[in-house]
């Protein structure tokens, strides 16, 4: 491992006799031979003292122990040995206490392959054997496995991310402890739940994350239930497995969530649910509003040509939507003796969006009121008219005609049909 201001921060609190090391994840991935992402250090230095031995620090958590040193442009953090009292609320210890013990210090951690330490000559300490279960590709808690997720009942979701990211197989102790203590996730705010759901979807492995998580049977057990029936996911098992494939967290998320074939609203109240931005719920759920538009071409009495409908969804749902949608229906897999909405719309109309959804997509001039020839101000002046709601419907109705071709996206043309619709 090659940072030099890490190596400046050991070198420093080991020559000021203290003891040093790298711990946590940075020393796991070296282990592994994986990049090295962010550095935590443990020490036998108090805060006070670490602040002491360098110029510029910030104290990022004094009650934990925690300093974060500067060395150039990089942030280390620094963090006293310690050892933990009772948890509170299934998540963190109610206090801390420093000691001087490495050992004591690494016994609190979740797994063995996070409880080591190496120090800037590299050499390990591994008193839990983390270096043995990578070998082995095992995960294991370190202690007993009930008393662990009891103390944060988080360590389950990220038991099961590390087991898909890392390519392990979780130890038959830990995994019946995570069955029998899987009720306290409830304890865990949402917005913890989606970060661990996030990193999952995001990583090398989502398909074998959400079997787990099936497995598992710790959605069941959110602090909010979700609308959503993932056992459905067991329909589409092969698809799960192209997940990996798409590039785009989005692209992994509005695959997995058309899988479960649940309307575009009922998806965008479970993302809010699970505490994510607007701007993402907003681009995974208009992937799925274009699809509940264009599916409803199988249902509907008297459907509209699928040109017609796939353009206009690309103007109501966004470019940026009907273009990823095109992208997960690349990938899907066939459908073969599959049943339900989906299958029947990957066999009926699939194939021919495939087919010209996106030359029909070139051929629209415009997808936004940004694009639109005309602004609010040109249609107020020409009808003479104080802005308001109507303008809105007005600007929306002359974009999709000018999307679909029915007016050139024209100034005096639009100016023009705007007259007429007065």
């Amino acid at each position: 491992m090659h940072d030099p201001g890490a190596a400046e921060v050991l070198s420093t609190l080991v020559e000021a006799g203290f003891e040093a090391y790298l711990v946590g994840g940075c020393v796991r991935d070296a282990v592994l031979g994986r990049p090295i992402k962010d550095i935590d250090i443990a020490t036998s230095a108090l805060p006070e003292q670490v602040i002491q031995l360098f110029q510029r620090t910030v104290p990022t958590g004094l009650q934990h122990g925690t300093v974060t040193v500067l060395i150039a442009q990089e942030t280390y953090e620094v963090t006293t040995f310690r050892k933990e009292a009772a948890y509170e609320g299934f998540r963190r210890p109610a206090s801390v206490a420093f000691i001087s013990d490495l050992t004591e210090d690494l016994q609190r951690r979740d797994f063995t392959m996070n409880a080591m330490a190496m120090d800037w000559a590299g050499v390990l300490q591994d008193p839990f054997g983390g270096q043995a279960d990578l070998a082995a590709g095992i995960l294991r808690c370190v202690g007993t496995p009930e008393e662990r997720f009891g103390e944060d009942a988080l360590r389950m979701l990220r038991c099961i991310r590390f087991t898909s990211s890392y390519g392990l197989e979780i130890e038959e102790g830990t995994w019946q402890a995570l069955l029998a203590k899987a009720p306290l996730l409830r304890h865990i705010a949402m917005e913890r739940v989606r970060s661990e759901l996030q990193r999952m979807v995001e990583g090398p492995a989502p398909a074998r994350a959400v079997r787990l998580m099936l497995a598992s049977g710790l959605l069941a057990y959110l602090k909010k239930q979700l609308p959503l029936p993932f056992e459905a996911w067991l329909a589409w098992d092969d698809a799960l497995d192209v997940v990996s494939a798409l590039e785009s967290q989005h692209d992994r998320w509005a695959m997995l969530l058309m899988l479960l074939e649940v309307p575009a609203d009922v998806v965008r109240e479970a993302l809010q649910e699970l505490t994510f931005s607007r701007a993402d719920a907003a681009a995974v759920a208009g992937v799925l509003a274009l699809r509940d538009a264009v599916a409803a071409q199988i249902e509907g009495e008297d459907p509209a040509p699928l040109e017609r409908v796939w353009k206009l969804g690309a103007v109501r749902r966004g470019e940026a939507a009907a273009r990823a949608f095109l992208r997960l229906l690349r990938e899907l897999p066939q459908v073969d003796g599959k049943r339900g909405g989906l299958a029947r719309f990957l066999t009926a109309i699939a194939p021919e969006l495939l087919r010209r959804g996106e030359a029909w997509l070139k051929e629209v001039p415009c997808f936004s009121l940004k694009e639109l020839a005309i602004s609010g101000q040109d249609v107020a002046a020409a009808l003479e008219k104080q802005p308001g709601p109507w303008m809105g419907v007005l600007l929306q109705d002359l974009l999709e005609r000018a999307a679909l071709g029915e007016i050139p996206n024209e100034r005096e043309a639009l100016i023009y049909a705007a007259q007429a619709a007065k």
